[in-house]
């Protein structure tokens, strides 16, 4: 049996204003699945639709959305630019209340992440704190192109399933 909350979901309008930012900056995701998942009502089966689409969307469509999200402590942070779940997310790791020596060290890793790969580091930050983040910043940057950006890919897809319970709760 659905409940209400999914049912009120049956028109692609709601069902896009429900999800669509469930991955960054790419309501296509909920767009492309809303005929095959408008009525499921189990976060662990529209998880698996949405990251089955992700996955089949060619690279140059994963590129897009990896290049969707934001630097961790980059300049849209600073200037409150973040859509409500990635700042809710990078507070949640203390990376707002970073030391300025650690903004600076932020600044040059994703500076340097950038220009190696060409895309922004991405990483489901929810349960870590920045000490971690940075250090996972530099191994990461020893990774090679299409290792990181499969990683990449992985790490939205966990960002997108915590999105999914939050909303859930």
């Amino acid at each position: 049996m659905t409940s209400d909350k999914y049912l009120k979901h049956r028109n692609l309008g709601a069902f896009v204003g429900r999800y669509g930012g469930i991955y960054e900056h790419s309501p296509w995701v909920a767009e492309e699945t809303f005929e095959v998942s408008r009525e499921i009502d189990d976060v662990d089966e529209l998880a698996r639709i949405f990251r089955k689409c992700v996955d089949l969307a060619t690279n140059e469509r994963k590129l897009e959305l990896i290049r969707a999200h934001p630097d961790l402590a980059g300049k849209a942070a600073l200037r409150g630019e973040l859509t409500e779940e990635s700042s809710t997310e990078q507070a949640s790791a203390g990376i707002d209340q970073c030391s300025q020596e650690e903004y600076q060290q932020f600044q040059e890793l994703n500076d340097s992440y950038k220009q190696k790969f060409g895309f922004p580091f991405v990483m489901a930050v929810r349960g870590s704190n920045r000490h971690e983040i940075l250090a996972a910043f530099g191994r990461r940057l020893e990774n090679d192109s299409k290792t990181e950006f499969d990683t990449a890919i992985n790490e939205i897809h966990k960002i997108a399933r915590l999105r999914l319970q939050e909303l859930d709760t």
